[in-house]
């Protein structure tokens, strides 16, 4: 039995909740989030109380790999509802003379030392912005947001000698020492 999958997600006003079949649809304003999700699990919405509830489908209740589905399923309408209520919001941090990054229309361009200048498109659904040399990015979409700003480190890893490079502001590079100078 999953203790997580058990309680219910309260659903607050100003979110509507639609659910076709296996998929899950949640919306606020302009921002849209659908899930579509395994079969060997059930979602249920209940208008009085404004909650949505996750079960195993009949059949699946000793079924030990369909309560690892029922966990996630219902965690991932929780960062549904999250991200339609509060937002998800990643910032990096870009390191280095020289270093910089720069939002245009729809892609971020960064200058990181190579001959050329990175582009990397910005997806659908995510606000990016870029101030002096911190990179935010904010979204509905938990998943999204993380793999963006995975993409966007990925061009230019931190470096552990001089620090150079992109990396997350929470995240602490280990320092090392270099070669040793003189005998």
């Amino acid at each position: 039995m999953s203790r997580l999958g058990k309680k219910p997600i309260t659903v607050p006003a100003g979110v509507t909740v639609a659910i076709n079949g296996r998929n899950v649809t949640l919306s606020a304003g302009s921002k849209k989030l659908e899930l579509h999700h395994r079969p060997e699990v059930v979602v249920k919405w209940n208008q009085d109380e404004k909650s949505l509830s996750v079960g195993l489908a009949p059949g699946h209740e000793t079924n030990a790999e369909a309560s690892k589905y029922w966990g996630t399923t219902r965690a991932l309408l929780n960062n549904m509802v999250n991200g339609l209520t509060k937002g998800y919001e990643k910032s990096l941090e870009v390191v280095g003379v020289g270093y910089t990054a720069e939002v245009k229309g729809k892609k971020l361009d960064l200058k990181l030392g190579f001959a050329n200048v990175i582009s990397v498109e910005i997806p659908a659904g995510l606000e990016v912005k870029s101030e002096k040399n911190v990179i935010t990015i904010k979204g509905a979409d938990r998943q999204v947001v993380g793999q963006f700003a995975a993409v966007v480190r990925s061009k230019r890893p931190p470096e552990p000698y001089n620090g150079k490079g992109i990396k997350y502001t929470t995240e602490t590079i280990k320092r090392k020492q270099g070669k040793a100078f003189g005998a």
